[in-house]
């Protein structure tokens, strides 16, 4: 049994993995590796399996809540789903409000996660770096894909499900931004706000088979090839970094048979060029929510290391 302490600090960390995955261009992941809960996460998912369901079909309440690591889990779900379900409210607010400091902030927050995840290397091997690269390379075309328009049938929105989940447990592999991709993104949005049951449980059965899937193959390349696979995820963190940026210029869009704006090309400006273009770039803000950003990734790295001591 965990102690309260511990549930409570689980909940919070559910609460920001959240948070970052109805940001497109954010990963949950992201937070789930600095807070030090990944390994344990990708290990209680993994338990998911048929010896699970057993217990389950038996009655075995007690032993299915201590071979999925359920102290874990239930904490930690209930965090991220009261995150995505109070922060869906706010995001696209804030992200047409005031886009240069909310993309400054999640900016500012990849480039410290992405220097964390690095650091957690144990040997920077040639292979290390090719690896690196590589993720670079995969997430940055990733960023430059088009959104699509796509049917809103219930198996697309499983199928929507099963990958963007895959995405979500990736660090710098933002899973709201392969919905944005797959032409879901405000779809699904706005079915949690407005609390259209049926296409969130067909979503969140997606979620289920995607996620339980795609964990074994993640803690096996992490067990096998750890230092190449740690390689991979700071270069998804690092070539997101095109998708975040604060300034940028809508070059194309379209309507929705809902009369919504979907962004088909956008390119990346620097600030004083969006000066002369668009308007005032807010760089002192930008700056100042990097930092916060920051700040605020490293507290939380020292914050969960002291706790961990604690612990021991």
């Amino acid at each position: 049994m965990r102690s309260l302490k511990d549930s409570l600090m689980l909940f919070f960390k559910g609460l920001g993995m959240g948070s970052a995955d109805v940001v497109p261009g954010v990963s949950g992941g992201t937070i789930a590796f600095i807070t030090g809960i990944y390994d344990e996460l990708l290990d209680s998912i993994k338990s998911i399996n048929g010896e699970a369901f057993r217990l389950l079909i038996k009655g075995n309440f007690i032993g299915l809540w201590r071979y999925v690591n359920g102290s874990f889990l239930l904490p930690l779900f209930i965090g991220i789903g009261a995150s995505i379900f109070t922060f869906a409210n706010f995001i696209e607010h804030w992200l047409e409000e005031y886009p240069i400091s909310v993309w400054s902030f999640f900016f500012g927050l990849i480039i410290v996660s992405a220097y964390l995840v690095w650091k957690n290397l144990k040997k920077k091997t040639p292979g290390v770096f090719v690896a690196l690269l590589l993720g670079i390379i995969v997430a940055y075309l990733i960023t430059t894909f088009t959104p699509a328009t796509t049917p809103e049938t219930y198996w697309y929105v499983f199928l929507s499900g099963c990958i963007a989940i895959c995405a979500m447990i990736l660090p710098g592999i933002s899973g709201s931004f392969i919905l944005l991709i797959l032409g879901k993104y405000i779809f699904i949005m706005e079915s949690v706000k407005s609390l259209k049951l049926d296409i969130i449980a067909v979503f969140a059965l997606g979620c289920i088979v995607g996620i339980t899937s795609f964990s074994r193959l993640v803690s096996w390349c992490l067990e096998k090839f750890h230092d190449i696979t740690v390689g991979v995820l700071a270069g998804f963190m690092i070539g997101s970094l095109n998708k975040v940026w604060p300034w940028k210029r809508i070059d194309d869009f379209m309507l929705n048979e809902k009369d919504e704006v979907v962004v088909l090309k956008e390119s990346n400006l620097l600030p004083s060029t969006y000066a002369e273009e668009i308007g005032d770039p807010h760089l002192l803000y930008a700056i100042g929510f990097m930092i916060i950003a920051i700040v605020f990734v490293l507290g939380l790295e020292r914050l969960a290391i002291y706790l961990n001591n604690e612990e021991k």
